[in-house]
């Protein structure tokens, strides 16, 4: 099971793979607001922690994650059931 810290630096991997600039990211990083992500940007994000992590990320959960830092505690929350 990956620790918290292990799923924040991968996301923001992930994510420097999408965005074409740099910007400083870290956990308070906001993905709409901050990052401009659209539903696109944010599937192909999805995506790919599904792949590196290999889990399903239910859509409902996707409702409750505005930053890194929720996404990275609802990755934690997954990939602690395996």
């Amino acid at each position: 099971m990956p620790t918290y810290d292990q799923i924040v630096d991968q996301v923001i991997e992930s994510i420097k793979e999408i965005v074409s600039h740099d910007l400083a990211i870290d956990e308070n990083t906001d993905l709409i607001s901050d990052l401009e992500f659209d539903s696109l940007k944010v599937m192909n994000l999805i995506e790919d922690v599904e792949d590196y992590f290999d889990i399903s990320i239910p859509l409902n959960v996707l409702a409750d994650v505005r930053t890194i830092k929720d996404l990275a505690l609802q990755l934690e929350r997954l990939t602690g059931k395996n």
